[in-house]
């Protein structure tokens, strides 16, 4: 049996193509579940009217009702429903989260290829671009943001966030872009005069599809974290509503002193369930895409095979 054929016993495709890596990732356990968990958490901040017939932010109930089939998740200190507040404050902070995670993602990707490929004045440009956003702290900016405009909406920190989060990733993709255009493939494109899009889209980026989800990934957690932070020690706008802005109403309101654990807990465990299901989609991603880990798969498959055959590994 050769390696092809055993291979093909095994289910085992260790080629790296983008339809193939969309498969494996579908099938991964772990992606499947985070690409599930993320669906059902957009599904229902998307159908927020018509899981709920009370406003978010005007009083439907007794002060802190406990949960029952009029209020779901029970009302705050100021009689708001809490179920509604906790889908239509998915909307906001999963849009903040995602938007600056995918700002920060492109540019760090752009400055990050452009750095690492062109190289020379380019590199030292950008380098010293990259070392600036690296040094300037996103919440003390945030911070004096806020205090200039009384109070920062999520949209302004998910800016502030996805314009001061994007340095790391930068240089460690520049590092990988440093090493990959020196591999014969892509000699050999470039003597074959490819386009320069086509260089750095069709030959290099795909090599660092696990370092960009996983880049996109933690930008989009750390923003989650941030907004929901900043607004839970009111730096931000409290008439919005969002999961941090019930964490913030929650605490100022001592809902757990007195027992009213419900207006606490929906938010936290929804924050908690968005970033599981991020990282279950990053552990997917890069288990499909890093080719150590694809080779480290493989090979265990076939020691695995052998020892049921009683051959030796």
């Amino acid at each position: 049996m050769n390696a092809n054929e055993l291979k093909k016993q095994l289910g085992i495709r260790p080629e790296s193509t983008p339809k193939g890596n969309i498969k494996r990732a579908l099938s991964n356990p772990k992606g499947l579940t985070g690409l599930l968990l993320l669906l059902v958490l957009v599904l229902t901040a998307l159908s927020a009217p018509l899981l709920t017939d009370h406003p978010p932010d005007r009083r439907s109930g007794k002060p802190h009702e406990a949960p029952n089939s009029s209020h779901y998740l029970g009302t705050t200190r100021m009689g708001k429903d809490v179920f509604s507040q906790l889908l239509y404050g998915a909307r906001t902070s999963l849009t903040v989260g995602f938007v600056a995670g995918l700002l920060a993602t492109i540019v760090c990707v752009v400055v990050g290829l452009a750095s690492g490929y062109f190289g020379g004045l380019v590199d030292d440009l950008l380098t010293f671009f990259v070392n600036v956003v690296l040094v300037l702290p996103a919440l003390p900016l945030i911070i004096v943001i806020a205090s200039f405009i009384d109070r920062a909406s999520p949209l302004v920190i998910g800016f502030v966030l996805a314009a001061t989060g994007w340095g790391w990733t930068a240089r460690v993709i520049r590092t990988q872009t440093l090493a990959i255009k020196q591999k014969d493939f892509v000699q050999a494109a470039q003597l074959m005069d490819e386009s320069l899009w086509r260089i750095l889209l069709v030959q290099i980026m795909p090599n660092m599809l696990s370092l960009i989800v996983g880049g996109l990934v933690l930008a989009t957690i750390y923003a989650i974290l941030a907004e929901a932070g900043l607004e839970f020690i009111g730096l931000g706008d409290p008439s919005s509503v969002t999961w941090g802005t019930m964490l913030f109403w929650g605490q100022k309101n001592a809902a757990l002193q007195v027992g009213a654990w419900w207006e606490i807990l929906p938010a936290c465990f929804a924050i908690m369930i968005t970033g599981a299901a991020l990282v279950l989609v990053n552990f997917s991603v890069d288990e499909v895409t890093n080719p150590l880990l694809r080779k480290l798969k493989y090979e265990n498959k076939v020691k695995a095979y052998l020892k049921r055959r009683g051959l030796p590994a």
